[in-house]
């Protein structure tokens, strides 16, 4: 298994196969709230390959103000059948480590209520923005110190 720091076109489209694949048709995500205004080329994405076959991936991108050093971790998603492997944990460590060469203090999740414990045991903290309802999940915020 391969965890890779997208930097080609074709990676990202991988990263959005996974996505579109695991979460878009389970939920009935429509296509422009899945792929949303973060997304593109000033957003970061991690890509974890099973031999050329993409399987999971995570994005984040710089909030707010630069001076600040915070980025947001978005859109962690497994495929069904590669669940159990540790994947998700892979591409967040990766995008942590990706933030913290970048400079980066701070990061900053919306993660879906019922998978909170996954970050809590990756030192992620509930912050005091509590919970939002985001277009198809209830979700708590969470942040973490780099």
């Amino acid at each position: 298994m391969d965890i890779i720091r997208v930097t080609k076109e074709c990676e990202r489209a991988g990263a959005y196969y996974v996505r579109i694949a695991a979460m878009m048709r389970k939920y009935q995500i429509p296509l422009d709230a899945e792929i949303d205004l973060h997304d593109g080329e000033k957003c970061h994405y991690i890509l974890a390959l099973d031999d050329i076959y993409p399987v999971a991936t995570c994005r984040w991108f710089e909030v707010g103000d630069a001076a600040e050093g915070v980025a947001e971790i978005g859109r962690v998603v497994v495929l069904p059948e590669y669940r159990g492997k540790h994947l998700g944990l892979a591409v967040v460590a990766e995008a942590e480590k990706w933030m913290r060469e970048a400079g980066f203090k701070k990061v900053e999740i919306s993660s879906r209520v019922n998978v909170a414990g996954f970050y809590e045991k990756m030192g992620y903290r509930f912050n005091e923005n509590g919970k939002a309802h985001h277009d198809t999940f209830e979700c708590v915020y969470m942040e973490k110190v780099l």
